[in-house]
């Protein structure tokens, strides 16, 4: 008889690093599940921007189809120096995004090590999740050009806020809260941008009367971007729009200490489409191809599917080893100090996992 607990995986290695560290990250993963008792079966599709290259296209027109039978999806990164950015975001990421109602992106930043953080003196207790809404926002097809190429050219970009939307991640955000130090900021912008941003401000506002037991406080997003380098152990869960959560989490990764340490899932909270995980960090078409790339944001994001599928002790035990790799003893890429490459940092962590009998 099979074991049912054998979970189908499809990996997008996309571009650039993205084809070394999601190797490295299912290495990890494969040896983690097989001390704890389930199985990855691993699917690897080759969209990404060299596919956009040859074919016109980022994916295949079926492509939402063919990953819709999967228990979850492994993403690397995307982009490249001969494809505009927007025309790569638009034509992978956001199209799984919103064909799997992946309406929740959550993206823990956490110290590690203190002497990592740029910033001096960092409290090393620092652990704060930005949950992003990832299906609307600012992020929207409506608007348009007119009158491209004269001295009138003119760009239209319209914000899209529902009630749903909205209420459903600052509902997931306050339940997170809960689960954690009982704290959450709203990023806002209210005082400029007047039409969306106070919509969001009386949801959250609304919410919050159902969640007595949890400090609720809204923060302007540029004071709450300045507050995350003066005093970032202030912060527990902070919840954003889909602009200003993509722009917080760069910083809240950056302060902890590198952007190549930041992972993210896209939620699909219903469980009725997979899932997609991925690390924050873009495709390095400077650095790819040579062996240095710092998989440990992959490996985070395999942790965090981990979790999401159930595996609870086996992500547990990945977040542990990327915390032995960023310590003293551990085994370091070079944006965090070290001077191992790819490899070396898998081969650490696979002797670590070799080491740690499963709880």
């Amino acid at each position: 008889m099979s074991d049912p607990r054998v979970y189908r995986i499809a990996a997008i290695p996309g571009d650039g690093i993205g084809k070394e560290v999601v190797p490295a990250a299912a290495e990890v993963l494969d040896a983690v599940a097989s001390a704890y008792g389930f199985g990855l079966r691993w699917d690897t599709v080759p969209w990404g921007c060299e596919y956009y290259l040859e074919h016109g296209a980022m994916m295949p027109a079926d492509g939402i189809k063919t990953l819709r039978s999967y228990d979850a999806i492994f993403l690397g990164a995307v982009g490249h120096p001969d494809v505009p950015d927007h025309v790569s975001l638009w034509g992978l990421l956001i199209p799984i995004r919103r064909g799997f109602r992946q309406a929740v992106n959550v993206r823990p930043s956490r110290v590690f090590d203190a002497g990592l953080s740029p910033l001096a003196g960092v409290d090393p207790s620092v652990d704060f999740v930005v949950i992003r809404e990832n299906n609307e926002g600012e992020y929207s097809t409506i608007g348009g050009r007119i009158y491209d190429g004269t001295d009138q050219d003119m760009a239209i970009q319209a914000a899209v806020f529902t009630r749903k939307g909205v209420e459903r991640v600052v509902r997931y955000a306050f339940d997170l809260a809960r689960t954690r130090r009982g704290r959450l900021a709203s990023a806002t912008k209210s005082n400029g941008i007047v039409h969306t941003m106070p919509f969001w401000d009386q949801i959250v506002e609304e919410i919050a009367e159902q969640y007595p037991d949890v400090e609720r406080t809204r923060y302007h997003a540029d004071a709450l971007a300045a507050l995350l380098v003066l005093d970032p152990r202030r912060f527990d869960v902070i919840v954003a729009s889909n602009l200003l959560g993509d722009i917080l989490t760069d910083l809240g990764s950056a302060v902890t200490g590198s952007i190549g340490l930041g992972p993210s899932a896209n939620l699909n909270i219903d469980g009725q489409y997979p899932s997609m995980f991925e690390p924050i960090h873009g495709s390095a078409p400077d650095i790819a191809g040579r062996g240095v790339a710092n998989p440990l944001g992959q490996i985070w994001a395999g942790a965090m599917m981990l979790d999401h599928l159930g595996e609870r002790a086996a992500a547990a035990a990945v977040v542990d080893c990327v915390e032995w790799s960023l310590g003293s003893t551990g085994t370091r890429t070079a944006d965090v100090g070290g001077s191992a490459g790819t490899a070396q940092v898998v081969e650490s962590i696979l002797a670590r996992l070799k080491s740690r009998p499963p709880e």
